[in-house]
C-alpha cells in the first residue's frame, strides 16, 4: 500500500507509546451453513442474533457430572442458515468497500473447518453473487463517472503508483490496442462468461454516496494462492510449452519504503467494469488448486488472496486534468481471503499430496491462532513478546493489518453437522479469542489544499456556456466546428466587390462601411460576451462561497454526528463486552459452585479418613508402649545374663595371668639358684629355694558352679572330610594364591609352599580363569595375644554366565606357640634339673595345623 508522500509514515510505536491510539476490536462474524440432510443430527443452535450454543452429539463422552456439557459463543453477529448473500454483504463487506473508496485498508477472510462454505461465502454461485463480486460491483458503481484513463495510473513495482502525462497514457493505449488486435477474439467484456453474467441483479446494486468527485480513480486486481507455504501468481501469463511444461515460480515477499509487505513481481491488472473484473477473476480461479476429498468435492488446497488496489489522484485547481505530483497519489487496498479448511486426516484419508497440502494447511492455521495469542497476550497483559508472522507466509503477508494498517473482519463459517463437532469446538475457540484482539484504528489520509467542488464548477461552465451559445441561436456544443461558420453568417452580408471602372470609388466605401459595421457588432458581442462571463464570474464565486459555507456546516455536523456515533459505538462496545464478561463471570461461578461442592465432598471423605487413621495410630502407639516395656524387661535380663558372663571372663583371664607371672617368678628363682650354686662353688648344703604357692582355681571353680545359668558353649562336630596332611598343596593343580597386602610377614620356618601358583594382592578374573585352585591367607589376632594365620582353600570352575565361581572346601589354621610345660609338670619341677628349663626355653616354636570343613561358598569374579 502507497502512502501519499515519501517518509510519512514512521516505524511503528512500542507498546507504551500505543496508548494513546484508538483501537477497535477485530470485527468476528458467524455464519451457519444449512445441513446436507433434514434427519442429519444438528449439533449448532442459534440462540440469538449475536450468539450460538453448541450441543454434544451422541456418542461424545460425557463430563464428569454425567452431563452432556452446552457452551455458548458471542460474536458481532450471527448469520443463520436462512441469511442471503445481500444481507452478509451488507453487514460485513460493504463498510469496507466504503472505507477503501475514503483511503482506508480493509482485510476480509473466511475460517473454518472444510466443507462449511467458506467458498461459496467469498464467491457464491449463479443469482448468488458472494462478497468478492458485490464487492467489485459497488465500487465500480461508486467511482464509474470519475475514473481516469488507463494508464494514467501506472504500479512502480515496488508497491506504489506513478502518473503519467497525457502523450505516454495515450502511448501504452494504443500499444496495448495494437497487440490485442492481431492475436486476441473479442473482448470478453461485451459478453460477460455466463458463470457470473447473474451473479448480481440490477435490484441489489449499490453505490457509495460520499465519493470525492474532484478525484481520479483507477482499480487494480491481482490473485494469488498461498499453496504448501509458496506464493503462487494466479494471474501470470507463463508461455504454453506442451512438450516441457514449465512449473509456475513461486514469488517472495518484501517490505517497501512504508514498511508494508507486498509480493515482488505480481501481476496487477487494471480494471474499468465489474465484467471486467470478473474475467480476471475467473482467469485465476481456473488455476487454483482444488481436490476431491472424503468431506468435500471440491476442496480448497490453498489460501486463495484476491486484492482489489484503488488508486486515487486529485484534480488540478482547474477541475480539468489529474495533478502530476506523486506524492498526492493515494492507494487503499481490500484484501478479499479465502483460507482452505482445516482438516483431520483421519477423517479425509488424505496420502501422498493430499497429506502434505493438508499438513501445510493446518500448520498455516496454527501459525494463525499462534499470532493472535500473542497478540491478546500482549494487549492483555502489557507485555511485548515477539509475534511470530514470519513462521507463515499467510500471516507474514498480513502483518500490517494487525499491527494497524486497516481494519480486519473474520468471517467464521460453521458446519452444524455432528461429525464435525471436534473441530467447530477449536474453531469457536480461536473466534472468542480473535474477538479479544484489538487493531489500531487506521487514520485518515490528509486531504491536499485546492478548492472542493473543481469538477462540479468546471462541468457547470462548459454547461452554462452551451446553454448560452445555444440562445442565441447557436449549436449547444462549444466545440462543434459549425459553430464559427454560422457566428460569421449572422453578421452583415459583404456587398459585391467587382471593380469594373478605375474611377469607381463606391464600391470601396460600401465596403469599409460594412466592414466597420461588422467590426462595432463584433465588437458588442465581445463586450456583451465579457460582461456576461463577468457577471458568470461573479456568481459562480458566489455560489462558491455559499457552497463552502454550506459544507462547512455540513462537515461540522458531520464531526459531531461521527463523535456521537463514535460515542454510541464505544457505548455499545462496552456494553457488549460486559455482557459478555457477564455471561462468562455466571459461567465461571456455576463452575466454581460445582466445583466448590465436589471439594466440600472431598473435604468430608478425607476427614472420616483421617478420624480412621488417628485411630489406627492410637492402637499402634499403644501396641508400640506394650512392645518397648516387653523390650526393656528383655534388655534387662540380656545385660544381667552377660555382667555375670564377663565377670566369669575376667576372672578366668586374672587367673591365667597370675599362672603366667607364677611361671616367670619361677624360672626367675631357678635361675637364681643356678647363679648362686655356681657361685659358691657348688656347695651341696645350700638347701633349694621354697616354691612359691601357685595360685588355686578352687575360687574359679566355686563361681564357675554358681554361674550354671550360663549357657554352654556348643559342641563342635566332627569335621565331614578329615585330612591326613597338613597340607594339600603338593598337587599338580595351579593355584591362584591371594594374599591381602594387610598381612604381615611372620618370618617363621614353616610356611605354606605353593611351587605352581599365581600370587596376587587383588584379585582379577583374568588370572582366576587361568587356575583350578584358589587360596586366601587370613591373618587376625589370636586368643593369646599371637598372629594367628588361616588358609581358606577352594575349587575353581567356570559358570554358564562366563564367569569364574569358587567353591570353599577347607581351612587350615596356622598358629606360633612357646613349647611350655604344662602346670602339673610345673608343680612338680622340682624334680627336674635346670637344664630340662634351659631346653623349654629355648625350644623353637611350634605351628600347629588344624583343618575344619565349611560349607559350598560362591565367588562371584
Amino acid at each position: 500500500m502507497q502512502r501519499p508522500g515519501k517518509g510519512k509514515t514512521p516505524r511503528r510505536p512500542g507498546h507504551k507509546k500505543a496508548s494513546n491510539i484508538e483501537k477497535d476490536p477485530v470485527g468476528v462474524y458467524c455464519r451457519i451453513r444449512p445441513l446436507g440432510a433434514e434427519n442429519e443430527e444438528c449439533c449448532v443452535e442459534m440462540i440469538s442474533s449475536s450468539t450460538i450454543q453448541l450441543h454434544a452429539p451422541d456418542g461424545i463422552k460425557a463430563n464428569r457430572n454425567g452431563d452432556y456439557k452446552e457452551t455458548q459463543y458471542s460474536f458481532k453477529k450471527v448469520f443463520g442458515v436462512n441469511t442471503s448473500q445481500v444481507e452478509l454483504f451488507e453487514d460485513v463487506a460493504k463498510p469496507l468497500v466504503e472505507d477503501l473508496v475514503h483511503c482506508k485498508n480493509g482485510l476480509l477472510f473466511t475460517y473454518g473447518v472444510t466443507g462449511s462454505g467458506k467458498t461459496f461465502t467469498m464467491t457464491g454461485s449463479p443469482g448468488e453473487g458472494g462478497l468478492l463480486p458485490r464487492s467489485l460491483d459497488m465500487l465500480f458503481n461508486s467511482i464509474g463517472p470519475f475514473q481516469a484513463k488507463r494508464f494514467v495510473f501506472k504500479p512502480d513495482e515496488k508497491n506504489g503508483m506513478e502518473i503519467q502525462n497525457q502523450v505516454d497514457a495515450l502511448l501504452e493505449r494504443q500499444k496495448q490496442t495494437s497487440q490485442q488486435s492481431v492475436p486476441k477474439t473479442p473482448s470478453s467484456r461485451q459478453k460477460a462468461d455466463p458463470e457470473f453474467a447473474d451473479m448480481i441483479s440490477i435490484e441489489e446494486a449499490c453505490k457509495s454516496e460520499n465519493v470525492d468527485e474532484d478525484c481520479c480513480y483507477s482499480v487494480f486486481v491481482s490473485y494469488i494462492e498461498v499453496y504448501n507455504n509458496y506464493i503462487y501468481d494466479l494471474l501470470e501469463d507463463a508461455p504454453f510449452d506442451p512438450f516441457r511444461p514449465k512449473q509456475p515460480q513461486s514469488k517472495i515477499l518484501r517490505e517497501d519504503q512504508n514498511h508494508n509487505m507486498y509480493v515482488a513481481g505480481c501481476t496487477e491488472v487494471e480494471v474499468k467494469s465489474t465484467e471486467e473484473a470478473f474475467e480476471v477473476f475467473w482467469k485465476g480461479q481456473k488455476k487454483r488448486r482444488i481436490a476431491d476429498t472424503q468431506l468435500n468435492r471440491e476442496s480448497s488446497r490453498s489460501h486463495s488472496v484476491f486484492t482489489v488496489k484503488l488508486a486515487q489522484a486529485p484534480l488540478d485547481a482547474d477541475g480539468d486534468h489529474i495533478l502530476q505530483d506523486k506524492n498526492q497519489v493515494n492507494v487503499s487496498q481490500l484484501c478479499l481471503v479465502d483460507l482452505a479448511g482445516s482438516e483431520r486426516t483421519s477423517r479425509t484419508r488424505a496420502e501422498g499430496n493430499r497429506l502434505r497440502e493438508a499438513g501445510n494447511i493446518n500448520q498455516s492455521l496454527m501459525t494463525l491462532r499462534t499470532c493472535m495469542e500473542v497478540l491478546r497476550e500482549n494487549q492483555m497483559c502489557g507485555i511485548n513478546r515477539m509475534v511470530p508472522y514470519r513462521d507463515s507466509k499467510v500471516t507474514h503477508l498480513f502483518k500490517n493489518y494487525f499491527d494497524g494498517e486497516g481494519k480486519v473482519r473474520m468471517i467464521v463459517c460453521v458446519n452444524p453437522k455432528a461429525d464435525d463437532y471436534d473441530e467447530t469446538m477449536l474453531v469457536m475457540r480461536f473466534a472468542e479469542m480473535t474477538q479479544e484482539v484489538e487493531v489500531a484504528r487506521p487514520v485518515d489520509r490528509p486531504i491536499c489544499g485546492l478548492t472542493a467542488g473543481r469538477r462540479h464548477r468546471n462541468q457547470a461552465f462548459k454547461d452554462e456556456l452551451s446553454r448560452r451559445l445555444e440562445e442565441r441561436g447557436g449549436p449547444g456544443n462549444a466545440d462543434d466546428p459549425g459553430l464559427l461558420s454560422e457566428l460569421i453568417e449572422s453578421l452583415p452580408a459583404l456587398p459585391p466587390c467587382e471593380l469594373v471602372d478605375p474611377s469607381d470609388d463606391m464600391t470601396l466605401a460600401r465596403l469599409i462601411e460594412v466592414m466597420e459595421r461588422r467590426h462595432r457588432i463584433r465588437q458588442m458581442m465581445t463586450e456583451q460576451f465579457n460582461n456576461t462571463a463577468d457577471t458568470l464570474k461573479s456568481m459562480l464565486q458566489q455560489f462558491d462561497g455559499q457552497l463552502n459555507a454550506k459544507e462547512t456546516f455540513l462537515h461540522d455536523q458531520r464531526s459531531k454526528m461521527s463523535e456521537r456515533d463514535r460515542v454510541i459505538v464505544n457505548q455499545k462496545t462496552e456494553i457488549d463486552r460486559l455482557e459478555k464478561k457477564s455471561k462468562t463471570l455466571e459461567y465461571k461461578v456455576d463452575i466454581l459452585q460445582k466445583t466448590t461442592g465436589m471439594y466440600e465432598q472431598d473435604k468430608r471423605s478425607l476427614q472420616h479418613e483421617l478420624e480412621t487413621r488417628e485411630q489406627r495410630l492410637q492402637r499402634e502407639l499403644s501396641e508400640r508402649r506394650r512392645m518397648e516395656q516387653r523390650m526393656q524387661g528383655m534388655v534387662t535380663d540380656t545385660k544381667l545374663k552377660w555382667e555375670k558372663e564377663c565377670d566369669r571372663r575376667v576372672n578366668a583371664k586374672k587367673l591365667e595371668m597370675q599362672n603366667k607371672l607364677w611361671v616367670k617368678e619361677e624360672k626367675l628363682k631357678q635361675l637364681k639358684a643356678i647363679v648362686t650354686e655356681s657361685s659358691s662353688g657348688g656347695s651341696s648344703s645350700s638347701t633349694p629355694p621354697e616354691k612359691p604357692e601357685r595360685p588355686s582355681r578352687e575360687k574359679d571353680h566355686n563361681m564357675a558352679q554358681k554361674r550354671s545359668a550360663s549357657p554352654s558353649p556348643l559342641p563342635t562336630a566332627a569335621p565331614v572330610r578329615p585330612m591326613h596332611r597338613r597340607s594339600q598343596s603338593a598337587g599338580g593343580e595351579k593355584w591362584f594364591d591371594h594374599k591381602p597386602p594387610s598381612n604381615y610377614d611372620l618370618d617363621t620356618v614353616m610356611q605354606p609352599i605353593l611351587p605352581n601358583a599365581i600370587k596376587v594382592s587383588t584379585p582379577n578374573e583374568k588370572a582366576l580363569s587361568k587356575c583350578q585352585k584358589y587360596v586366601l591367607r587370613h591373618q587376625e589376632l589370636a586368643s593369646d595375644g599371637e598372629i594367628e594365620t588361616k588358609l581358606i582353600k577352594g575349587n575353581v570352575f567356570k559358570t554358564r554366565g562366563g564367569g569364574q565361581a569358587v567353591q570353599f572346601t577347607d581351612i587350615e589354621t596356622l598358629t606360633q606357640e612357646l613349647a611350655t610345660p604344662s602346670s602339673r609338670k610345673r608343680r612338680s619341677g622340682s624334680a627336674e634339673g635346670p637344664g630340662h628349663m634351659e631346653d623349654i626355653e629355648y625350644r623353637a616354636p611350634v605351628a600347629s595345623t588344624s583343618t575344619s570343613h565349611v560349607y559350598q561358598k560362591r565367588r562371584k569374579p
